[in-house]
């Protein structure tokens, strides 16, 4: 346990001098919120089904924010270990190769609680955001859908042979999953082909899971928790089989 917490304080402070996660997940969706509810407030809208635009927007946001440390900051900083040989003389050292993938894993799952909650303090401190319908619903949903990203960073870790593989790689997935997927740009605002586009991505179906627990948005919950527990499997598979210390 003592070498698990010196592993995390480790890559804790070096999470806090790397500017883009911390930004992305903890500054851009707060930024984003402040924008719109700036804007619209959070009034009800015929845009939103009769629903405030922040009330509508945090719980796609909050994907937003398990998809920055899932799909880039976890997988790269994996790739950036193996490339640089720190993986291979991790796994040299007497100490189990596990705590370091669970120090990557908890420091990144620290910060993506903390943008979730800045994300929703914003939201009912300054613009009235209402509570979730069923909390513990969307909460389960936040858990699935962000299992679900991690699932596809490991296997985008696991299979690009290098760090600027993962890096292309990373962006390739991550950027059409956040703004095709109603995780920034409502999907209720998408023309049919975008539509039919978004269908095709992980994220959408935990962006509206997500809106469902909260709002009590209409979806097809079945098959929203049969498509992210497929991507987790699968991935998580995969990710295992292939993953490379070197």
């Amino acid at each position: 346990m003592t070498l698990l917490t010196t592993t995390v304080g480790f890559e804790g402070r070096r999470m806090a001098r790397n500017f883009a996660p911390v930004f992305f997940a903890l500054a851009f969706p707060v930024m984003m919120l402040c924008i719109f509810g700036g804007i619209y407030g959070n009034k009800p809208s015929s845009q939103f089904d009769g629903r405030g635009v922040v009330d509508s927007s945090v719980p796609a946001y909050l994907v937003l924010v398990v998809a920055v440390t899932g799909l880039m900051s976890f997988p790269l900083g994996l790739a950036e270990y193996r490339d640089r040989g720190i993986l291979k003389g991790f796994r040299a050292t007497p100490a189990p190769a596990w705590v370091f993938l669970a120090a990557q894993g908890a420091v990144n799952l620290a910060l993506s609680l903390i943008g979730a909650l800045l994300l929703v303090l914003t939201g009912g401190a300054f613009f009235g955001m209402h509570a979730p319908r069923s909390p513990a619903a969307a909460i389960a949903a936040l858990v699935l859908g962000t299992v679900t990203m991690y699932a596809i960073g490991c296997l985008i870790a696991a299979v690009a042979p290098t760090e600027r593989a993962s890096t292309a790689v990373a962006n390739l997935v991550y950027f059409p999953m956040i703004f095709l997927s109603g995780a920034t740009i409502p999907l209720g605002l998408f023309p049919p082909v975008m539509k039919d586009i978004s269908d095709a991505l992980p994220a959408t179906y935990a962006v509206r899971l997500l809106q469902h627990a909260w709002l009590g948005t209409s979806t097809n919950t079945v098959l929203d928790i049969a498509v992210l527990l497929a991507v987790s499997v699968v991935g998580a598979g995969i990710a295992v089989r292939f993953f490379r210390w070197e």
